[in-house]
């Protein structure tokens, strides 16, 4: 025990040498594509486009629910392959294509569809990668390097938004130069990926002829499908965060600033996720991620009182912590409950519940925002991620997950 320190600062710097590494800087190059274009999002459908709050719960809902379910898809193929990194590659392949088409957008449809096609690509690629991290991980672990992982991510989502308002300042208005100039960070996420990441030893592939999925829940134990279940139901008020940039224009934030709103949230994120994930390992998830809910309630609260436009940025900030606390616990639950063989399974059933919960919780705050106003919307939220942190500790009953290694 005398040296455990010692071995967890050296596994540290492994992590950073290995794929977790790789992978980060794959996601920190992916995300600053991504945040360029998505901050800008509601802007272009409402005030270019002409579309309303309901269609952008629409877009965004379908858009969610379609990578859930190719995020299912992407867990049992891998496991049954038993390999990783061709699943990535196409998957960040895909959006890399897909993303800068935004650009061409003539109709509220076209954005639908390209955000369809770039969620494929995630979808396919999310649950072999975060396989890939554990299967790269010592156990004592998982938590730091999903933390990393996130860290990175959210890092890019602070340098694409920073970039998109260089971009705007220099070419004021021209939305659609910055959706098509996406493709150059796009096609370094690809580089990075190919020399980068190795595939890492895996569990032997399951083989087509092994039966799927049907029993594979019931493999993991009686916990993790109500795990599941009550991350559906947090999920149910956890509507796209694009809500949250239309309430930042209601509450007088102009559209020049939302990209560094953006950016604001995202480097909350990232200064959260390496913190949260370390004190996974060293609390286990289950603490973190009731924390983290417990922070959405109230930072929901706070959008649904908010009358100023100092108090968005206030709330935007503190939402970063939420994500610090759940992000990679929710992630490390998952690979405390899930036997090795069924892994990047147990992570698309994860992202899959998720996403069923996306494009109802969407819906449902759109059309609430457009019945009852913006207040309502997120005080609904509010009072279903309260009703998650009180069912998640029964649902976990059981499971030895809940207390300090």
């Amino acid at each position: 025990m005398a040296n455990k320190p010692t071995s967890q600062k050296v596994t540290f710097r492994a992590l950073l040498r290995g794929n977790v590494g790789a992978l980060a800087g794959t996601s920190f190059l992916n995300d600053t594509a991504s945040e360029m274009a998505y901050p800008l999002l509601p802007l272009f459908l409402v005030g270019v486009l002409g579309a309303g709050p309901a269609f952008l719960g629409v877009v965004e809902g379908i858009a969610e629910s379609t990578a859930s379910l190719a995020k299912l898809g992407g867990g049992v193929l891998s496991d049954r392959l038993g390999r990783r990194k061709a699943l990535l590659v196409w998957g960040y392949g895909v959006a890399a294509l897909a993303r800068p088409l935004l650009a061409l957008a003539a109709a509220p449809w076209h954005v639908l569809a390209v955000r369809f096609t770039d969620r494929i690509g995630k979808g396919i690629r999310s649950a072999p990668r975060d396989a890939l991290l554990v299967d790269s991980t010592p156990p004592d672990r998982k938590g730091t390097a999903f933390g990393l992982h996130r860290a990175a991510d959210h890092a890019g989502s602070v340098l694409g938004p920073l970039l998109a308002a260089g971009l705007l300042l220099l070419v004021p208005g021209n939305l659609r130069l910055v959706f098509a100039l996406t493709a150059v960070p796009g096609l370094l996420t690809v580089m990075v990926l190919v020399r980068g990441v190795k595939e890492a030893a895996a569990t032997p592939p399951t083989g087509p002829d092994t039966p799927a999925p049907a029993g594979s829940l019931r493999e993991m134990g009686p916990a993790f499908p109500r795990y599941l279940a009550v991350l559906l139901l947090f999920t149910l008020g956890n509507a796209s965060d694009a809500f949250l940039l239309l309430r930042a224009q209601d509450l007088g934030v102009p559209a020049a600033a939302l990209p560094l709103l953006w950016g604001t949230l995202h480097v909350s994120k990232m200064l959260w996720n390496l913190p949260g994930g370390m004190l996974a390992d060293r609390l286990r998830p289950l603490r973190l991620i009731l924390g983290g809910w417990l922070v959405y309630a109230l930072v929901y609260g706070g959008f649904a009182l908010a009358d100023s436009s100092w108090e968005v940025w206030a709330l935007f900030s503190i939402y970063g912590l939420f994500h610090g606390l759940t992000e990679s616990p929710e992630k490390a639950l998952v690979a405390e409950l899930a036997p090795a063989h069924l892994r990047a399974r147990a992570f698309g059933a994860f992202h899959f519940a998720i996403g069923l919960g996306a494009l109802p919780a969407s819906l449902l705050f759109g059309l609430l925002w457009q019945w009852k106003g913006a207040p309502a919307a997120f005080w609904v939220g509010a009072c279903l991620a309260l009703a998650s942190a009180l069912l998640l500790p029964l649902a976990l009953q059981g499971a030895e997950v809940g207390t300090p290694p």
